[in-house]
Parts: structure tokens; sequence; C-alpha cells
């Protein structure tokens, strides 16, 4: 493709953009000075708050309902996730490979923010940082121990083949796969077209202006339950490495009161730098 094609690409991907007729904050309250979101805001608020409450009240009903949930769902629908990472790498290759691919984010003249090194490192902290240091040992021996794809019968060399492609599986190309194609959904549909940066603005296209009622109410809420209790899975494993260095060095027992602690003193930093 030549130099003036792809900047006719640029151009279009940047000047076409939606048109509509919804402004952002308009469906807004504003209690004790506060600017929420009234549906997403109260619903996602409120149910995360009951969680909350219950998980804190219940530990040890919570604990057998959750692990009887989750078994479930790696049991039942494991071939759903798999189904789907496999559609969103094939997808994030088509795009690369693809005219699309020379779309660049923010129109033909914008420019980024920071170093190529430095938006790498950034990339690897906030995406897989806690997560592979947690599971970097844990989740080959844990395949070792009970092997995936019901696959119980080999041993030796074998099993530590699939032990340790079931854990490149997971940590390789296919998790960077979600990321870029829920990064690219958000930067391509706010900076190039225009629209809000929230999740329902990738819908637009199948959506129009549905995007803006419950259609996209749903989609937004969805968005912050997956958020908060990502964030919170990986800031709990990050918590508990401190708290378990603590009390292997201090030779404690109170690992639970360790890992409060970090998880509080973590959540203050990060409202600091913000």
């Amino acid at each position: 493709m030549s130099i003036d094609e792809a900047q006719s690409e640029q151009s279009l991907a940047t000047e076409s953009l939606y048109s509509s007729t919804y402004q952002v904050g308009q469906d807004n309250i504003r209690p004790f000075g506060l600017d929420i979101h009234n549906p997403v805001f109260l619903i996602s608020s409120c149910t995360i708050v009951s969680f909350i409450v219950f998980t804190l009240s219940q530990p040890d009903l919570a604990a057998v309902y959750f692990n009887e949930l989750r078994i479930w769902l790696t049991t039942t629908l494991d071939w759903f996730f798999m189904g789907a990472m496999n559609l969103y790498l094939l997808f994030c290759v088509f795009l690369v490979l693809s005219p699309y691919g020379r779309i660049r984010i923010g129109g033909p003249q914008a420019s980024p923010r920071y170093h190529f090194v430095s938006w790498v490192c950034m990339l690897f902290a906030a995406g897989i940082g806690i997560g592979i240091m947690f599971y970097c040992v844990l989740e080959p021996m844990n395949h070792a121990l009970i092997p995936p794809l019901n696959a119980e019968s080999i041993e030796g060399q074998s099993l530590r083949e699939l032990a340790m492609a079931a854990t490149i599986y997971h940590w390789a190309f296919h998790p960077w796969a979600g990321y870029a194609l829920l990064g690219l959904s958000l930067a391509f549909f706010c900076y190039n077209k225009g629209l809000p940066l929230v999740i329902r603005s990738a819908l637009y296209p199948l959506l129009g202006e549905r995007t803006w009622g419950w259609p996209g109410h749903i989609v937004d809420i969805i968005a912050v339950f997956a958020t908060l209790f990502g964030l919170a899975t990986s800031l709990g494993y990050g918590a508990e490495q401190a708290a378990g260095g603590l009390n292997y060095l201090f030779d404690g027992s109170g690992l639970r009161g360790y890992a409060l602690y970090m998880e509080a003193f973590l959540c203050w930093r990060f409202q600091k730098e913000r």
C-alpha cells in the first residue's frame, strides 16, 4: 500500500465520527456534591456492597459457595473460555495483517505520550505483574498434580510438557489478545470516533442510540463488576505475597492481618498517586 493510500485510510478513520444526540453526563445525578451515573452506579454499587457484606459476615459459607461456583464454571464452560480466547487471538492477528492495522489511534497526527520501552513496562506491570509472580511456580505444579484436559493417564515427561503448555497458554499470546481487544475498543471509539470513553461505546455500531439506554447500562454494569473483581483479585494476590513474606521473616501468625494492612496501604497509595 502506498503512503497516500495509508494517509487516506487514516483520515477516513478520524473524520467519520459518529454523530449522537447523547451528551456525556446527561443522566447523572449529583447528591452530596458527587457526580454519579444514575442507573449504572446505583445498581453496581449496591450489588457490590451486598456482596462484600455477605462475604465478610459469612466467610465460611461464602468460601463453599464460591468454590462450588468456580468448579462449575471451569468444568462446564471451559470450552467457551478456550474458544473465546482463541477467537480473540485470531481477530487480533487479522487486525495486524489487514489494512485496519495501519489506522493510528487518535488520528494521523497523534503521537505517543510515553516511549515504547516505558509503555511495554507499564503493560507488563499492570497486565500480568502480580499474577505471573504469584503463579509462575504454582501453576505448572498444579497442572502436574491435576492434569488439564482430563489427561490423568499421562505421566513423566509428557505430563511435565502438558503442564508447561497449559501454563504458557494462560500467560503467552492469548491473555494479551484479550487486553488488546478491550483496549483497542475503548481507544478507537473514543479517540477516533468521538464517543465517550466507556465500554458501551464499542457497541454503538450495533445498538445505535440504544447504546445510551438500558442495553448500554447493562454492559457498563457488567464492566464495573469485571473491573472491580479483577482488580481485587490482583490486589489480593499481591497482598498475600507481601503478607506471606512478612509472616515468614517475623515468624508471625497474623497472615490475614498482614494482608488486610497491605491492601489498605496499597489502596491508599493508589488514591494518593491519582
